[in-house]
């Protein structure tokens, strides 16, 4: 194993595309906390730069206003 596989990365999420600032393998959905693999993560907010594992995560979050 990598040191790159048990550790999150950074990213700055923009419109559409993401930049890795810290190399990982995942990142960890702002609500759930679960990680989420770099190759599956579709949904973030660019204004909160944070990531979500699913619709309903962004969903949860937008309605907490957290």
């Amino acid at each position: 194993m990598t040191p790159e596989s048990d550790t999150p990365a950074t990213l700055h999420y923009g419109d559409g595309e993401f930049a890795v600032l810290k190399p990982g393998r995942f990142v960890r959905c702002a609500v759930t906390d679960r990680p989420i693999p770099l190759e599956t993560l579709r949904y973030w907010s660019v204004t909160r730069q944070e990531p979500y594992a699913s619709p309903a995560e962004f969903a949860q979050r937008l309605k907490s206003g957290g």
